[in-house]
């Protein structure tokens, strides 16, 4: 692997940026505030910022690519790379696609779930981003328990969350929009979804027990679990007691304050910062992050979102850019278990993107390295020769 050089980039080296070289030595960083490099390639940085790679616990916008339209399905190959390409074009350098196993047929089967955790562990490898498994499991999925047991035995599974959309479902029924859309995923006609809806939500009594077992499994396994759309404190507290310490969209700030005075790692989706607002109407994200009731922002639906959010966050004032970096950066590294990520220091792993941030609002990626490669690049201009005898570095022709 040839060593990378970046040169004078304003770099975020904890909360204050400074003005330095870092030396990418194989897949780590080697040394900050070196001038050279043994290696042949070296990028000139003058004029741009140089960021820890963004780390995404919870983005599902690859869904999109497998089913870009209802019932147009897409090989998981496909989608993949097409994602991977996506999500390192905006900076993400460790992503955790959130696959939902649901007890629908279709886009959110189990089909589907093994599909991707197949394709996620055969393709990986050849993938630009750190590409991980977060499973989203529904709660009222029961048949599914024994499978995703082994699963988590077997460590197949980085993240795992518990999602409850039954009541929703349920109240959605009466809805033809949100219901049409739901059967549209699935395949089913419009009364064969009714009849599976009312069969599954029946069986509402042995929820509780079953969420008990797989906490306990994740637990076992040293798996990371969060709780989806927690909606009040004691649901909040129910899922600490088994382990479950971070918060995935809590849907109000009750929930949040609750979340916060325990020390769980609180998750907000970046849209939210960047729409301003939740297209749901719920939380305002920005506004939970000015009150310290938020730790980490995540893509969720839109691979752009977390970088335009860093930089929505300074604009606006709530955070300066070095703390508002740690929203997608160091933050869900920590809640992920990542000790070499998150951060640039030496010995870590090189995830890091170089940001044109000339124009307010609009941040540029100019070059993402990932794993210690260059992984993406849009100006071919600012790659310089390193002279092998003298060290410096001069412009190529």
């Amino acid at each position: 692997m040839t060593d990378i050089l970046i040169e004078c980039g304003r770099a975020l080296l904890g909360e204050e940026f400074v003005e330095t070289s870092l030396l990418i030595a194989g897949r780590d960083i080697g040394t900050i505030g070196s001038d050279k490099g043994r290696g042949a390639l070296a990028i000139d940085a003058r004029e741009l910022l140089v960021l820890p790679g963004i780390v995404d616990l919870h983005g599902d916008a690859f869904e999109r690519q497998m089913m870009p339209r209802p019932g147009v399905d897409f090989p998981v190959d496909v989608a993949l790379a097409d994602s991977d390409r996506q999500a390192i074009a905006n900076g993400i350098t460790t992503v955790f696609h959130a696959t939902t196993w649901s007890w629908e047929p279709g886009l959110r089967s189990g089909d589907n779930a093994r599909l991707l955790l197949e394709a996620i562990e055969s393709l990986g490898p050849r993938l630009a981003a750190d590409t991980r498994f977060h499973l989203r499991h529904e709660t009222y999925n029961l048949d599914a328990e024994g499978e995703i047991g082994q699963w988590l035995a077997e460590a197949r599974i980085d993240l795992f969350a518990f999602n409850d959309h039954m009541d929703l479902t349920v109240a959605s029924l009466a809805k033809p929009q949100k219901r049409n859309r739901m059967v549209e995923r699935t395949g089913l006609s419009g009364e064969a979804f009714d009849r599976l809806v009312q069969r599954v939500a029946a069986r509402g009594d042995e929820v509780s027990d079953s969420i008990s077992r797989l906490a306990g499994m994740a637990r076992a396994a040293g798996t990371k679990m969060l709780s989806h759309d927690d909606d009040s404190p004691e649901k909040r507290k129910t899922f600490r007691a088994r382990g479950v310490t971070i918060a995935e969209f809590p849907v109000n700030e009750a929930t949040a304050r609750e979340a916060a005075a325990a020390g769980d790692f609180i998750v907000f989706g970046a849209p939210n910062v960047v729409r301003g607002g939740s297209h749901t109407g719920w939380t305002n994200a920005s506004e939970m992050i000015e009150k310290g009731l938020c730790s980490v922002l995540a893509s969720d639906y839109y691979y752009p979102a977390p970088l335009l959010a860093a930089f929505r966050l300074a604009a606006d004032g709530i955070l300066p850019l070095a703390q508002a970096w740690q929203l997608i950066s160091a933050a869900p590294a920590q809640a992920a278990g990542l000790v070499d990520r998150g951060r640039l220091a030496a010995g870590h792993r090189a995830d890091l993107i170089l940001v044109d941030d000339e124009v307010p609002l609009r941040p540029r990626i100019v070059a993402v390295i990932a794993g210690g490669r260059l992984a993406h690049l849009t100006d071919a201009g600012r790659l310089i020769q390193v002279s092998s005898t003298s060290h410096r570095a001069v412009a190529t022709a």
